[in-house]
């Protein structure tokens, strides 16, 4: 695909977020890293509904409940990389590759296939949605409703996410549907690990989760803010939004630490693991300023911590 570059409008169009407004539709860059991180997350998609089938047939229950426990699984992996997904759409530059039109465009399947990944994420995120309609359909319950209204408000979120990178809504947008994402990835892990409990009471009581997912919210309202492809600028003092949100998550990330070091041993792995994720989000800072239209896996990988220490606070509990 060719690249096209960013149209800026004239200054007195800047929002007084610092977002400059852009055109509707940005190619990203088409490389071999992004083909074959584009295979990777193919590959994982397929083991995602393995690993549902595997589960289905090996459990001990038999049925439909087998087949609900299955697709619990295939829902919990298939919402992770659909995360995922999403930092490789900011990694490379491809989170105005389908400009705003939402969800779908004519030639979706073929964009996917030439590893567009803001094509797959949509798509994926279009499987998630079919998976949890059919939860509730096999076994309606608190566990899968829950699961499903989570879905149905982040995909509707999700077109919020590509004005903020336009620069036509405000950043919070976007951090609201980060959050939503993870909401929709701990209600179906939550119900996995621990079935029958119910979800919202859960996160009432898991007090590791609040502070995580005050910076996850925070983590979104980072990227919308300093919106597409445009650096968030170094800075000692804050001196403008983009770096107040900055200065702020980088305070969520530090609760974070100090909640999880008070609980402790209770959550050592999950400690040990933030503890990490505050250098990573550093190496991320700068290669935003230093790429900020493609800061490359750098993105996916700090990603991939969240989901981690996610996963380590939920299954520390069992």
């Amino acid at each position: 695909m060719a690249n096209h570059s960013v149209t800026e409008k004239p200054n007195s169009a800047r929002h007084t977020t610092g977002v400059v407004p852009v055109s509707s539709a940005v190619d990203g860059e088409m490389t071999r890293a992004v083909r074959v991180i584009g295979l990777a997350m193919a590959c994982l998609v397929a083991g995602a509904i393995l690993a549902g089938i595997w589960k289905a047939s090996v459990g001990p229950q038999s049925g439909r409940a087998a087949l609900v426990s299955g697709l619990f699984l295939t829902e919990v992996i298939l919402a992770g990389i659909l995360i995922l997904l999403g930092s490789l759409v900011e990694g490379f530059g491809y989170g105005l590759s389908l400009g705003t039109r939402w969800p779908y465009t004519r030639n979706i399947l073929v964009l996917m296939v030439r590893g567009d990944p803001e094509a797959a994420h949509r798509l994926v995120a279009t499987l998630v949605g079919l998976i949890a309609l059919a939860l509730v359909f096999l076994a309606p319950g608190s566990a899968t409703i829950n699961g499903l209204v989570l879905v149905i408000i982040a995909a509707l979120f999700g077109i919020g996410t590509l004005h903020v990178l336009s620069g036509r809504i405000p950043a919070f947008v976007h951090g609201i549907h980060g959050l939503l994402a993870y909401g929709v990835f701990l209600s179906y892990l939550t119900g996995l690990a621990f079935p029958g409990v119910e979800f919202w009471r859960y996160l009432k009581f898991t007090v590791a989760l609040h502070a995580l997912l005050l910076a996850v919210f925070l983590g979104g309202m980072t990227t919308g803010q300093r919106g597409f492809g445009q650096p968030i600028g170094p800075f000692y003092r804050p001196q403008r939004l983009a770096h107040w949100t900055v200065a702020v998550h980088i305070l969520a990330a530090l609760t974070v630490v100090a909640t999880l070091g008070w609980l402790m041993p209770a959550y050592s792995v999950a400690f040990y693991l933030a503890v990490a994720q505050v250098a990573v989000g550093f190496l991320l800072f700068h290669a935003v300023n230093l790429k900020p239209k493609n800061p490359g896996t750098i993105v996916a990988f700090h990603q991939s911590m969240v989901l981690l220490i996610t996963t380590a606070i939920v299954v520390s509990l069992r």
